[in-house]
């Protein structure tokens, strides 16, 4: 079985955070990013999304576009005022062609909220979770028909978080509504991030490999921080240096068939974080054990 090796540029600069690696360039983001190993990136607040300025860039790093974030509001905005808001971003990810997008739901999400804690993060009512599945049913099938799949992303702060949450979205909605599993966000959610690889792994399009420092995580979870708060206090890591084992999760998707992106992901402050270092470790280690586990790494 086949993967690739991607990074998301978090790691460099934040975009719900601008002062946190604000002076870091795309081009050295991009340069590192590769440096360290990496045939791909996720698109941030940096990149252009003009395809003509952006694919030039991508080449020289021989790196491709891997995804990328995009948060909806399909609570306010019907399926197809949601496809037009996303049109700029779809038409560089269908140019750059990219595997999916990652999509997460962020109406009065508390994710860049420093003041609230993750205990009030949003609730769905029945009436809401009802009217979500319909507008993300119908926007992933005008998505799909376009050539873009859509990947759902469960995040802290959001109406998507739990395990409980996540089963419920996937085995409510079509085929054509995808799954991301990001390890680390699971974790957090006190969710079984094994279980759902196991059960839900026919939607699964997409991997984030997200590791947590488990002080941090408790401490973040006892105190009840904000999600800001916990990632500034290293809450979050690269594969490798945090206490998820990644053999197992492995081996899952190895036996289940994944054959898709795995893509280091951690928030954390560059001042304190290296991001060349600490994406270079992430990738030794995430290689080392999918090789392990089988798999055969590709650019």
């Amino acid at each position: 079985m086949k993967i690739k090796l991607g990074v998301a540029p978090i790691a460099w600069s934040n975009d719900d955070m601008p002062e946190l690696g604000g002076d870091t360039s795309l081009e050295q983001c991009l340069h590192e990013a590769s440096k360290a190993g990496f045939s791909g990136v996720e698109s941030g607040g940096k990149f252009s999304k003009d395809s003509n300025i952006l694919l030039p860039k991508l080449a020289k790093e021989n790196l491709k576009l891997c995804s990328g974030w995009y948060g909806a509001n399909l609570l306010k905005r019907s399926a197809k005022e949601e496809f037009s808001y996303m049109k700029d971003q779809f038409k560089l990810f269908l140019d750059c062609k990219a595997p999916c997008m990652v999509f997460a739901e962020v109406t009065n999400s508390i994710q860049g909220d420093p003041n609230s804690p993750l205990s009030k993060r949003p609730i769905l009512s029945k009436e809401d979770w009802n009217l979500l599945i319909s507008r993300i049913n119908e926007l992933s099938k005008m998505m799909s028909d376009q050539g873009m799949p859509l990947a759902y992303h469960h995040h802290m702060g959001t109406v998507i978080q739990s395990e409980k949450d996540t089963y419920r979205l996937i085995e409510n909605t079509i085929d054509t509504v995808h799954l991301l599993i990001d390890t680390g966000h699971m974790l957090f959610a006190g969710g079984d991030y094994l279980k759902i690889t196991q059960d839900l792994n026919q939607r699964i399009l997409h991997v984030h490999c997200k590791d947590m420092r488990k002080k941090v995580l408790d401490e973040s979870i006892k105190k009840d921080y904000s999600f800001r708060e916990a990632f500034l206090n290293g809450a979050f890591t690269v594969p490798g240096d945090g206490c998820i084992d990644y053999k197992p999760f492995l081996k899952i998707l190895k036996k289940t068939g994944y054959s898709g992106w795995l893509v280091v992901e951690a928030e954390q402050d560059p001042a304190k974080a290296n991001p060349f270092e600490y994406s270079k470790k992430g990738y030794e280690y995430l290689s080392q054990v999918a090789k392990e586990c089988g798999f055969e790494i590709i650019d």
